[in-house]
C-alpha cells in the first residue's frame, strides 16, 4: 500500500520537481516554510493542477501518468480535500452541508453520517449555519465532509493555519482521532512542526520546489535538513515508546524507549499504548559515568555514536539508547573535558516536565 507522487511543474519563476513514495495508511506531513511548493504538490495529486510531467499512483490505482496520457478527472479520484478556509456552504446548516456530501459520494462506504458526527462531535453543530460556529468548528465541519466523499486520500492543506491556539488545540484531538480510528490515509501540509509531531507517521520534507529528505518522523528528528528549519531550540530525537504503567512513588508513566525507560507527564494510558515522545537536545544532560545522588529521575544509557558541531559553540552528541538514537547539545569545553568521542558509553539525563508525549493508537510504521 503506497503513494507514489512524481512531478514536474513550472509557474513563473518557480520550479516544482518532486519524487517520494510512502506507505499508506498513514498521515504524510509535506514539511517545509512558506513557499516551497507543498500546496503546489497536493493540487496536483488532487487533479486540481497538471504538472508538465509526471505521475501518482494511489496503491494500484493510477490516478495521473502525462507519458500515457491518463489523467483521472478530480471528481473521480476518490480524494477528500480539506482547505484552510473551510469552503463550506453559508447559506445550508451544518447537517445539509455533510449530507450534500454524503449523497455524492463514489465507491463503497466505509463510514456514515453518524460515525463522523460522532467522530468529531458535531452533534450539537447540525442545526446551525456555518457563520455560527467559531473557526475550530467550521474545520471540523469541513474536515467530516471531507470524510463523507468516501475517500481513499484525505488532503489537508494547512487546516489549522487561519486559527488561533487555542481553537488549535481544539481541532488536533479530532485530527489524531482520525488517525488512530480510520484506515484513510492523508497528506498534510504545514509550516508548523508542533503539528507535525502530534499527527504525522512520515515527513516529506521541502525546500524551495524539491524534496530534500522523506522518512519516517523518528529519521527524520534526526535529519540535519530538518534541524535547519525549525531552529536550535526545537532539535531533538523523537522517538516512539511503549506505556509500562505508573510509577507509584511519582505518578507519572513508565514509558519503554530503547534499552530504557523514562517517566513522563502522561495520564490517563493503557498499558501497551504506543507513545511517541520528543527529547530535545537542549535538555539533556550527558554523563560518562553512572549517575548517582541526583534529582533528576530519568536516565538512560547507551553508546556514543557521532559528535557534530552546532550553534554557540556547542556540539550535538548522538547516542544509541538500543534501537533508537538521541542527542544531546553541549558546549565544545564539555565535549573535551568529558573526552567524548564516538564509540563510548554514556548516560543521558532529562527531567521529566521537559518530555513530550503524544498517545498513538498504532504504533506508526
Amino acid at each position: 500500500m503506497m503513494l507514489t507522487v512524481a512531478a514536474a511543474k513550472r509557474r513563473g519563476t518557480f520550479a516544482l520537481d518532486v519524487r517520494f513514495e510512502l506507505p499508506t495508511p498513514g498521515v504524510v506531513a509535506l514539511f517545509g516554510r512558506s513557499g516551497c511548493g507543498k500546496s503546489t504538490v497536493i493540487n496536483i495529486i488532487a487533479g486540481l493542477l497538471r504538472p508538465d510531467s509526471g505521475h501518482v499512483h494511489l496503491d494500484d490505482t493510477v490516478l495521473l501518468d502525462t507519458q500515457r496520457r491518463v489523467d483521472v478527472p478530480p471528481e473521480r479520484r476518490r480524494i477528500g480535500y480539506v482547505f484552510q478556509d473551510t469552503r463550506l456552504f453559508p447559506h445550508l446548516s451544518v447537517a445539509a452541508n455533510l449530507r450534500y456530501a454524503e449523497k455524492r459520494a463514489v465507491g463503497t462506504p466505509y463510514v456514515d453520517l453518524a460515525a463522523v458526527t460522532s467522530l468529531l462531535d458535531l452533534t450539537a453543530l447540525m442545526n446551525r449555519r456555518t457563520h455560527q460556529l467559531s473557526g475550530g468548528e467550521r474545520q471540523r465541519v469541513a474536515i467530516g465532509r471531507a470524510l463523507l466523499t468516501q475517500p481513499r486520500l484525505l488532503l489537508l492543506d494547512e487546516p489549522l493555519a487561519a486559527l488561533d491556539e487555542a481553537r488549535r488545540e481544539e481541532v488536533l484531538p479530532y485530527l489524531e482521532t482520525l488517525r488512530d480510528h480510520l484506515a484513510v490515509p492523508m497528506v498534510y501540509v504545514t509550516h508548523d512542526f508542533a503539528e507535525v509531531l502530534r499527527l504525522a507517521t512520515h515527513i516529506v520534507l521541502m525546500e524551495t520546489g524539491s524534496v530534500t529528505a522523506k522518512g519516517t518522523v523518528g529519521e527524520m528528528s534526526l535529519n540535519p535538513r530538518l534541524r535547519s528549519i525549525i531552529g536550535p531550540d526545537e532539535v531533538g530525537a523523537i522517538i516512539d515508546g511503549v506505556v509500562l504503567g505508573v510509577d507509584s512513588s511519582s505518578s507519572l508513566t513508565r514509558v519503554r524507549v530503547g534499552h530504557g525507560e523514562l517517566n513522563v507527564q502522561a495520564t490517563g494510558l493503557a498499558v501497551g499504548t504506543a507513545l511517541r515522545v520528543q527529547l530535545l537536545a537542549r535538555d539533556i544532560i550527558v554523563s560518562t559515568h553512572i549517575p548517582q545522588h541526583l534529582s533528576v529521575r530519568n536516565s538512560l544509557a547507551g553508546i556514543v555514536t557521532s559528535i557534530h558541531g552546532d550553534v554557540d559553540d556547542s556540539d550535538l552528541i548522538t547516542i544509541d539508547i538500543g534501537a533508537e538514537e538521541i542527542m544531546a547539545r553541549v558546549t565544545k569545553a564539555a565535549t573535551r573535558e568529558l573526552s567524548l568521542r564516538p564509540g563510548i558509553e554514556a548516560w543521558a539525563l532529562v527531567k521529566s516536565v521537559s518530555l513530550r508525549g503524544h498517545a498513538f493508537a498504532a504504533r506508526p510504521r
